[in-house]
């Protein structure tokens, strides 16, 4: 295709792609739908492309595993729609393990720029006194999916983290390595 392997094609579409998604969540706080999609639909057109019906079932594999990884946490009301559909757009190009793998790298990172948020911004206190919070909620079943413990409910004693940027982070660092040839997953 255009004389360029898959993951060089994947990296002309899915780097600048995951940057926009970043800008959009970092200053809006959300991903747009419009976005997602295109970057699902890419991937699953041009896995078939590549690859045929192979290709086809690794990309909704990877969608699936996307979707699955993020699900959960969103359905608790941890976390906003858009930043699941991104990482299940990634997953459609991904696929399933490459998916997994650049999920918990975004998680890792994630966990690492919430601490600098807190500790920076003076939030020791308050961010023990969410996480008390949220421990008692996914300790009873009435409350997991709930409001009671959504990042809404906390209002001005938290701080939002756009979760797309370190999605977007873990998995350009996954695709750098697949493309690099550090890994091959």
């Amino acid at each position: 295709m255009f004389g360029l392997d898959y993951w060089h094609i994947a990296v002309l579409v899915v780097v600048p792609a995951t940057l926009v998604a970043s800008a959009i969540d970092y200053r809006a706080r959300k991903v747009p739908n419009w976005l997602n999609a295109g970057l699902a639909a890419a991937g699953l057109a041009v896995q078939s492309a590549c690859f045929g019906l192979d290709g086809l079932i690794t990309a909704l594999l990877g969608l699936a595993v996307g979707l699955a990884v993020l699900i959960v946490p969103w359905a608790m009301h941890g976390m906003g729609a858009g930043d699941v559909k991104l990482m299940a757009a990634i997953g459609a190009w991904f696929g399933p393990l490459m998916t997994l793998v650049a999920f918990a790298a975004g998680a890792v990172i994630g966990g690492i720029i919430a601490v600098v948020m807190i500790l920076a911004g003076g939030r020791l206190g308050l961010a023990l006194v969410n996480f008390n919070t949220i421990l008692v909620k996914c300790g009873h079943a009435k409350t997991a999916f709930g409001e009671f413990g959504s990042v809404k409910s906390f209002g001005q004693t938290t701080q939002l983290l756009p979760y797309g940027i370190p999605l977007t982070i873990g998995s350009l660092i996954v695709l750098a390595g697949q493309v690099l040839g550090w890994w091959v997953l």
